[in-house]
């Protein structure tokens, strides 16, 4: 069954709206990508496994949407050939551009800074700070011509305090927090509108793989909130920040957590994925497997 798409009765905010999602076909992209198809949008779905998107579109398809309003794209978000042609797909096949979801992301590389290697680290900001630049990059270009549309970066909790995540991770975070605040101030000329959406301790398949015990059970020692985050709670803020509903908000860095940040220091480290012990990299549910090893090896 497809994600439930919204706590509303009959959202209807982007019809005839065109809509991309990066990392669209697991977790939180694929949750922002059912909602924006029950709000009425046309939407891309792009990502590097190929066989989670023919399962993403399989199962938007039988849960009743039509399928001329779906289409998916193999993308690796660090090339900039394929964010482009994935921006041009939304154009080729729906006519437009109106919402770029930048989404894409892996745990990247954890151990102690001390161990990390520098080609892990590479990647971790490749995906996640370049994918980002590149999917603001092309989407601009084409909302400029437009004149107009809406961008939304995921950021993190790990970018705005300590703790909240391995190094490299955190520190893409707040390079994505930086950088939507930042180019917020050049689009909003072309009524553009940048923002970032910070996700706390969310239940998907990245924050949960290699984890033995169920992370809610952990949630529950920091989070105020009694219920673990849900995709589906960062998809809503993303259809609010998709929508006209949203028109004078841009360069904001909205946290979705729980509660978590406001409990203070109880919070720092909930989001941490570095296994006790061990060095890697973190390639989440991209379809590329994880690179672990001893730490001293």
């Amino acid at each position: 069954m497809p994600p439930d798409p919204t706590p509303t009765s009959s959202p209807t905010r982007l019809i005839g709206k065109v809509a991309a999602v990066t990392g669209g076909a697991s977790g939180i992209g694929k949750a922002t990508a059912f909602r924006f198809l029950t709000e009425g949008a046309s939407v891309v779905v792009g990502d590097l496994n190929p066989k989670s998107g023919a399962a993403f579109v399989e199962e938007a398809i039988a849960a009743g949407f039509p399928a001329e309003r779906i289409r998916f794209e193999r993308v690796n978000v660090a090339v900039e050939d394929d964010v482009a042609a994935m921006v041009s797909a939304a154009v080729e096949s729906f006519g437009s551009l109106d919402v770029m979801f930048n989404n894409a992301g892996i745990g990247g590389a954890f151990g102690p800074i001390t161990e990390v290697l520098v080609d892990d680290w590479d990647e971790t900001f490749h995906v996640l700070v370049r994918g980002v630049f590149l999917g603001v990059k092309h989407a601009a270009r084409q909302m400029i011509s437009q004149g107009g549309g809406a961008i939304i970066n995921t950021a993190s909790v790990a970018g705005i305090t300590g703790g909240g995540g391995p190094p490299a991770y955190s520190a893409a975070k707040a390079a994505v927090i930086n950088f939507t605040k930042s180019v917020s101030i050049e689009l909003a000329r072309y009524k553009i509108r940048v923002n970032a959406i910070c996700p706390g301790a969310i239940l998907t398949p990245l924050i949960q793989q290699g984890r033995k015990s169920d992370m809610s059970e952990m949630l529950n020692q920091y989070q105020p909130w009694p219920e673990g985050g849900r995709p589906e709670d960062i998809a809503a803020t993303a259809a609010f920040l998709a929508c006209d509903d949203s028109r004078f908000v841009t360069g904001e860095a909205i946290t979705v957590d729980g509660g978590l940040m406001a409990s203070g220091p109880l919070g720092s480290g909930i989001s941490s994925t570095s296994p006790s012990g061990w060095v890697g990299m973190n390639r989440g549910t991209t379809g590329q497997g994880p690179t672990v090893h001893r730490r001293g090896e």
